[in-house]
């Protein structure tokens, strides 16, 4: 699975690219939301307590919205960043706060639609109706949303096997059951309840010799004939060791898995656009390994953890992490694979909230840019280090899926050659979309200050506010004015009330992230993505209502950002809409906090400068001195 920039995946907080985002961002977040005071918290942490996005308060923005008035938003939003609310109509700006708003599904916008698809080919649905599928990470963010995707747009699948480990006491069937109760599968169970018992959890781990598979649960899964491998540790400080193990050794034990199957139609590897970081430019195609595969799995099978984190930097030479390393070598594997399987690479850029299927604004992570959104609301993180004119290259996770099921049908839907042919293609596709649609990271930044006022977090400890720059010392300078300090004075009243003090430890954790991140927010990269666009080109007129998903390039930002927030909101930090109110009542006592204690800072600096060094005596004298030869005029 692809980091999500994600996680620090901007790669900011983490980048899931494929997630890029350090998960640390993502794990900090959540280390500061359960460990807030009482007082801080929303009144009820269940997950029945979160309010549902209502339907009847979804605005849609109409399919005949003319193509003038949508080029204006976005030459608006690339280059005035605008406030929440600007595009709005009046009624909803500030009484409808909480309204989640959808989008138009009307292939329309700055790519032509071209019809390119092959009218004997079966649809979708078809394709898929009575096979058994393999999913590896689908309790993660993409594995999550594609295994609800596939149930509702094509439940006639006969079975999901989601390859699942026990974790934290609880057993599998447990965790699957706890998937099946979150928010995004609500549109699922209230449509097609049924379709969850296709849901079929196998005991596994992907770092494991033959994925941890029982004999039993082999021959369970004969029949398989489609395969979504989509786990992967995105973790950016991971030892050498275990990144090799799961994300490079991983991949060959799932291939050779894959070649038991005698009705195996698809194999897809998901990996990341950040597999070769030290190119620019990357195009849909493989590049030359960093290291020998087979010698890398050796050495992870033959030393120990410690002696591979000293070789490591040497290894891996100049790549910044183990984990586009680990995912380039997978790369490499299953390119050799590619005329024995029916494989597929599919490279995500950093993955974010849905766009609008199943619900607008569902995530669950802190990674990527919807990470420093709530970093900011709450009022923890107020620098960065990185260049504000870099491309922050995100995707809404429902795009990606949508675009991983086509890709697999075209591939299943395609005539199998009876003889393997070492020329055969390996089809990639790289899943970005800022060439088309791309926000920059001042962009975001200036967008999530105007978001907080309009939609402020209940967990705010102090007023929004910070920003970009490219100076690594003033970042140094900010750090500690705006995040060390701070956090060691709020810790200090936290002890006084009794409380466990904890934010300085968050703020290290923060700036650790970030200095993992340097790499990525402070490069660029140019993604090729024709196959990607020409892929939508190639999709029945039947599936476009469930699968066309190229109407991302008309998708309005701001609105798109507004509804992360709002997902933030109630699908990661358990507040409630009705709670916006308070909400607002409680940012104004924050910024006015931040007023008085900002002009406090500058009176005792003035203070200190002024007075107890003088300063201000020796202004005087220096302006009421006269010269000597001032004197010798005066008397003459």
């Amino acid at each position: 699975m692809p980091p999500s920039l994600s996680s620090s995946s901007s790669r900011f907080g983490g980048l899931r690219f494929g997630g890029l985002g350090p998960v640390s961002f993502d794990r900090s977040i959540r280390v500061f939301v359960s460990q807030l005071p009482v007082a801080h918290r929303s009144s009820s942490s269940s997950r029945a307590s979160v309010s549902q996005p209502n339907s009847n308060v979804i605005v849609t923005l109409s399919a005949t919205t003319s193509f003038a008035i949508k080029l204006k938003r976005s030459l608006l939003e690339c280059f005035l960043a605008p406030k929440a609310t600007d595009y709005l109509p009046r009624a909803f700006s500030t009484n409808h706060a909480a309204t989640m708003h959808s989008f138009s599904n009307h292939p329309i916008g700055l790519l032509p639609m071209e019809q390119n698809h092959d009218p004997s080919k079966p649809s979708i649905a078809e394709f898929f109706a009575g096979r058994d599928i393999f999913v590896t990470g689908g309790t993660g963010f993409m594995g999550k949303v594609l295994i609800e995707k596939l149930l509702r747009s094509c439940s006639e699948i006969n079975a999901i096997y989601i390859l699942m480990r026990e974790k934290k006491q609880k057993t599998i069937q447990e965790r699957m059951v706890e998937m099946q109760q979150l928010p995004l599968f609500d549109k699922l169970r209230q449509e097609s309840p049924d379709v969850l018992s296709k849901m079929v959890p196998v005991r596994g781990d992907v770092s494991l010799l033959g994925l941890g598979l029982s004999e039993e649960d082999i021959d369970q899964l004969r029949n398989v004939s489609v395969i979504f491998h989509v786990a992967a540790s995105v973790r950016f400080d991971d030892p050498l060791k275990t990144a090799i193990l799961l994300n490079t050794r991983g991949t060959r034990e799932l291939i050779r898995f894959a070649e038991q199957l005698p009705t195996l139609r698809v194999l897809m590897h998901v990996s990341s656009t950040y597999s070769n970081p030290d190119r620019y430019v990357i195009e849909e195609e493989i590049y030359p390994a960093y290291a020998d595969w087979r010698d890398t799995i050796r050495i992870a099978e033959t030393f120990d953890e410690q002696t591979l984190d000293v070789l490591a930097p040497k290894y891996m030479g100049f790549l910044p992490n183990t984990y586009v390393f680990t995912k380039s070598l997978a790369e490499q594997i299953v390119d050799e694979h590619k005329d024995r399987l029916p494989m597929i690479l599919f490279r995500p850029s950093i993955v974010i909230s849905t766009m609008k299927d199943p619900i607008p604004g569902w995530m669950d992570n802190f990674n990527g840019p919807v990470g420093l959104l709530v970093g900011c609301g709450i009022g923890i993180c107020r620098t960065m280090y990185c260049d504000p004119n870099n491309i922050a290259d995100f995707t809404p996770v429902d795009v990606c899926i949508k675009a991983m099921i086509v890709a697999a049908w075209k591939k299943g839907t395609e005539t199998q050659p009876t003889v393997p042919s070492p020329k055969q293609d390996l089809p990639i596709y790289n899943c970005c979309i800022s060439n088309l649609r791309n926000s920059t990271m001042s962009q975001i930044v200036e967008l999530g200050k105007s978001l907080s006022d309009e939609i402020p977090l209940d967990k705010c400890i102090w007023a929004p506010g910070g920003g970009i720059t490219q100076v690594r010392l003033h970042n140094l300078l900010r750090v500690l004015m705006y995040h060390i300090l701070p956090a060691i004075l709020i810790d200090g009243i936290f002890r006084i009330m009794g409380q466990k003090p904890f934010l300085a430890k968050l703020q290290r954790k923060i700036y650790t992230a970030n200095v993992a991140l340097e790499y990525f927010i402070l490069n660029n990269w140019d993604f090729k993505n024709g196959n990607f666009i020409k892929l939508a080109s190639e999709i029945k007129p039947e599936d476009n209502k469930d699968f066309y998903y190229r109407d991302f390039i008309e998708f309005d930002v701001t609105l798109y950002f507004r509804n992360c927030i709002l997902g933030a909101r109630r699908y990661l930090l358990k507040e409630k809409d009705e709670n916006i109110p308070r909400a607002l009542s409680h940012l104004k006592r924050m910024k006015m906090l931040d007023r008085v204690c900002k002009s406090i800072i500058v009176a005792a600096f003035l203070y200190i400068i002024l007075i107890q060094f003088d300063l201000l005596g020796m202004l005087l004298y220096l302006i009421g001195y006269i010269p000597s030869y001032a004197h010798d005029i005066d008397c003459k």
